[in-house]
């Protein structure tokens, strides 16, 4: 989880800080995100009570995952909801519940977990086919996590939390356009807002800390603004908007790129250096979804559309979760996943996936769009192995030791 926001010395400076997760509270340090504040009159949430919440991001997930290879093998039998709200459940019901819930423990008040409460609920009810239930819950969710977002910015208003208040309206707007019958294709955009805006302003956080030079910052806003408008112009004009998002996409990929601390903690050892990997890989597949929506949007067909799409929430955003679940963890739960280098071994496989999937998306090949869907599916439990085994091992002599 990130230190609370800290500005730069009139004098000196210091070397930057060992790399963060992407999805992270804006406040607390992993210890005291976990321990009353002194004097806060706020007692701390014990991290069992959080279970329940990430049970329902859990029931999400597998209920996606497996929507989503039935998907792709027809012969799979799949209950309807799994594979009709394959999208929702993985970027609202799973993403959204984790995001929703380190705010939570970032704002350091229980009302605050009403937001992942929501949204863990809403995903058991879109998987269990109670279609209107689950919209209305996960709606709620993104409204109540604005109003999180609302309280922080209460504290200190900044530019980083701004950006992400402008994801969670992203989130809240396409939730009331679902409401109001919209499918969910058309609301495709405003999820990819509501991930973009919100790494984007995690990152530029880290930025800051990192001594960001003054004014550079304005480039990232101005790519976040396009994003919001382009999904704001979806709304009339599907294709229109989606090529601007694509646009805003490309250049928040290129700005993270050149001015993330990853750039400076690849270069290190261990955890900074495997979550540096995992984000410089993840803009490489930002830019790309970018680049594909930019060039065709919807109207260029659902193969590149699909191709966009894994490019993005696989490649983009799971690499994020893949490279911070060592920190985000422990913050959350209280359960220690020290850094192995085995952990390079799903991400590897990850990334493979993603790349045959678009491969193939763009190819036309089913069979090479089949293969990658399948292998990022094993990555992504692959990867709750080896941090299950991890997390178990006090010492890591277990896990293989590779260079890194």
């Amino acid at each position: 989880m990130a230190t609370e926001p800290m500005t730069a010395p009139s004098c000196g400076r210091r070397p930057p800080p060992q790399d963060v997760p992407a999805f992270e509270p804006s406040a607390p340090e992993p210890p005291a995100a976990a321990r009353p504040t002194p004097g806060s009159g706020v007692r701390a949430r014990p991290a069992l009570a959080r279970l329940p919440l990430l049970a329902g991001a859990a029931v999400a997930l597998l209920a996606g995952l497996y929507g989503g290879l039935a998907l792709l093998v027809a012969e799979i039998p799949a209950p309807v909801a799994f594979t009709e709200q394959h999208g929702p459940l993985m970027a609202l019901g799973f993403l959204g519940t984790l995001i929703s819930l380190e705010r939570a423990v970032a704002l350091r008040s229980r009302w605050g977990y009403a937001a992942p409460a929501l949204s863990a609920l809403g995903a058991v009810a879109l998987a269990a086919g109670a279609e209107q239930v689950g919209r209305l819950m996960l709606t709620a969710g993104g409204g109540w996590l604005v109003g999180v977002y609302a309280a922080l910015l209460g504290r200190r208003v900044s530019r980083e939390t701004l950006v992400q208040s402008g994801g969670a309206l992203a989130w809240y707007a396409g939730g009331l356009l679902w409401l109001g019958g919209r499918p969910v294709p058309d609301l495709v955009v405003w999820f990819a807002a509501f991930h973009v805006l919100t790494i984007a302003g995690e990152r530029l956080e880290l930025a800051h800390v990192a001594f960001l030079r003054r004014g550079a910052s304005d480039g990232l806003l101005a790519a976040c603004a396009v994003l919001g408008a382009g999904a704001l112009a979806s709304v009339w004009q599907p294709g229109a908007g989606t090529r601007i998002a694509g646009a805003a996409m490309t250049a928040v990929a290129a700005w993270l790129a050149w001015h993330d601390v990853a750039r400076r903690t690849v270069r290190g050892r261990g955890l900074p250096r495997y979550a540096a990997v995992c984000l410089l890989a993840g803009y490489g597949w930002l830019a790309a979804a970018g680049v594909l929506w930019a060039a065709g949007g919807p109207a260029a067909g659902s193969y590149l559309y699909d191709a966009a799409l894994h490019a993005l929430f696989l490649g983009f955003v799971m690499s994020m979760v893949f490279g911070h679940a060592p920190v985000i963890l422990p913050a959350v739960l209280r359960v220690r996943l020290p850094y192995r280098p085995v952990l390079y071994l799903p991400l590897t496989v990850l990334h493979a996936a993603v790349a045959v999937r678009v491969a193939g998306d763009l190819a036309g090949a089913g069979g090479m769009r089949t293969a990658g869907g399948v292998l990022a599916e094993v990555a992504l439990f692959m990867f709750a192995g080896c941090a299950v085994a991890v997390a178990r091992s006090r010492t890591g002599s277990s896990i293989g030791r590779w260079p890194g």
